[in-house]
């Protein structure tokens, strides 16, 4: 996978991530059309702290989403990213975005993708 790099300011969303215990950064995807949708192993830095993360490029399906998004959770860091302006390198991508029949299996995938970036 070519490296790709998404930069932006973070945006409000609707606070899904959160609430699945892996809260999130949004920015918009504007101008970045050709990022294949799908979840990826990232890094973000932030006060010049390198973070490990978890992206997600897409609309959300399992969540009714309709705008194409990417949602970062930066792995190991606290506090308010609103109106920051973030670099995230998208650095492997782990799977495709898909629509699951549950909130409780989307929350599994989650916590299974966010396991496989924190144990390499």
């Amino acid at each position: 996978m070519e490296s790709i790099i998404i930069e932006g300011e973070v945006i409000h969303g609707r606070k899904i991530g959160r609430a699945l215990g892996f809260p999130t950064a949004n920015m918009s995807l504007e101008g970045y059309n050709d990022v294949a949708r799908g979840v990826y192993r990232s890094e973000v830095t932030i006060d010049g702290t390198l973070y490990r993360a978890m992206s997600n490029v897409g609309i959300r399906p399992s969540v009714g989403g309709k705008e194409l998004l990417l949602e970062t959770h930066v792995i190991g860091f606290t506090g308010d990213l609103y109106g920051r302006y973030l670099s995230v390198h998208l650095v492997e991508k782990l799977r495709d975005e898909k629509r699951f029949s549950s909130i409780s299996d989307l929350k599994d995938q989650l916590a299974k993708d966010y396991h496989a970036i924190v144990n390499r």
